[in-house]
This record gives structure tokens, C-alpha cells and sequence, in this order.
């Protein structure tokens, strides 16, 4: 069976070294999915998977239907905002 490997990108000059770098590492037994949110499919569900895996920067990517490590829990906050001074300027 193949490892399905998800790539969410913006099409930017950030995600395309990364996009480039998974179709590098992937061997033959993969089947890669790459989503650029930039320009959303007519379906919907790159707007839904990325609702579902719960992504908050690009780019990320999953394998096998689990987000990898290296792409979760990291987001800008408010509180770090107003930590680096923000606000207060």
C-alpha cells in the first residue's frame, strides 16, 4: 500500500523548496497530494483538510492522514504579539 503524503503549500518561494524536497525523499511507494491554498480547488477540500488537520502555517505537510510534528501547534498569538511590543508602539 502507498504512504500518501499531503503537501499544503502557498505557491510561494518558502513552500516550493520544502515541495521540492518531499518529491525528492519520496520513493516510488508514495502517492503526493500537493494543495496550493493560494488558489483553492472547486471542491472545497483543501479549505477542509486544513480545517481538519487543524494547520496554521505554511507549509505543511501530512502522511497518512496525520499531520507531521514539525507543522503543529505553532501559530502567532496575541500574547506573543504583545510580547515582542507589539501594541505598545
Amino acid at each position: 500500500m502507498k504512504k500518501q503524503i499531503e503537501i499544503f503549500t502557498a505557491g510561494c518561494p518558502v513552500c516550493e523548496p520544502v515541495v521540492q524536497l518531499v518529491k525528492e525523499t519520496a520513493g516510488d511507494n508514495c502517492e503526493i497530494i500537493t494543495y496550493n491554498v493560494a488558489s483553492p480547488c472547486d471542491s472545497g477540500i483543501c479549505v477542509s483538510k486544513l480545517e481538519t488537520y487543524g494547520i496554521k502555517k505554511l507549509p505543511a505537510i501530512a502522511v497518512d492522514g496525520k499531520l507531521l510534528s514539525c507543522c503543529t501547534h505553532i501559530q502567532i498569538t496575541k500574547n506573543e504579539l504583545l510580547s515582542a511590543g507589539i501594541g505598545k508602539c
